[in-house]
Order: C-alpha cells, then structure tokens, then sequence
C-alpha cells in the first residue's frame, strides 16, 4: 500500500515540476502562487522520501533483505533534488531520470514483498540471506 502511496506522491511530484512553468502564470491569480518556490518542492520531495523510506525498509524487514531499493530510491531522491544545479534545459531530464529512479525503487519493492509470502518462512528467509 505504500508503495503505490510512493509511486503516486512521486509521479505527482515530477507532474507539479513539468507542469509549473505552463501554470505559473496562472498561480497567484488561484492564490497557489507558494507552488512556485523552491523550499516547497524541496519539502514534497523529502516527504516524498520519507514514505519510500518508509514503504521500502517495511518490504525489506518483512520479506526480502534486500538493500538495492534503497540505492534507487536515495540515488532518485539526490538527482531530483540536484535538478536546480544544471540549466533549464537540462532540468526535464533530470526531473525525469530521478522520479523514474523513486518509482523503480517502489516497483522492486512490490515485486520482492510479493515473491515472498512470509517472513518467518524459512526457505525465504534462507534464500533472501544467501543472495
């Protein structure tokens, strides 16, 4: 369930990027002008990175030991949040490649929780440690 949380709040979070400059013009005139600043971007994409935190150490703890959903998720999280460092061409792709990041996490995740039923299943749990 978080995960698809996670997958949603970071699809919603590349959409309010792509998105903002055709609206922008448009923001103060629907009092959503606070949309615009960069604090609040950096906010939703810290929540964003707390819940795949979250949504990822709960799949890990319970059925599969596996650590490279992280690396995708904080690798995704740090690309996205390093978007404003490179030029305004640059910044779709950046957008693009750091939420394709945060969502593969949560996509790997569901995979690896739903590969294995239970944690206290020996054979699953012996074969999560051996790889």
């Amino acid at each position: 369930m978080l995960d698809k949380f996670g997958i949603t709040a970071a699809s919603l979070c590349a959409l309010h990027c792509i998105l903002l400059p055709v609206l922008l013009p448009a923001l103060p005139l629907l009092g959503l002008s606070f949309l615009a600043d960069h604090a609040w971007e950096h906010v939703f994409l810290m929540v964003t990175a707390a819940l795949g935190s979250i949504a990822l150490f709960s799949g890990y703890k319970r059925y599969h030991r596996r650590l490279y959903p992280f690396y995708l998720l904080f690798i995704g999280v740090a690309v996205y949040w390093q978007k404003h460092d490179f030029s305004p061409e640059v910044q779709p792709f950046m957008i693009f490649i750091g939420t394709s990041l945060i969502v593969a996490a949560h996509f790997i995740n569901l995979r690896l929780c739903n590969s294995c039923k239970q944690c206290t299943d020996h054979e699953c749990h012996s074969v999560a440690e051996s790889e």
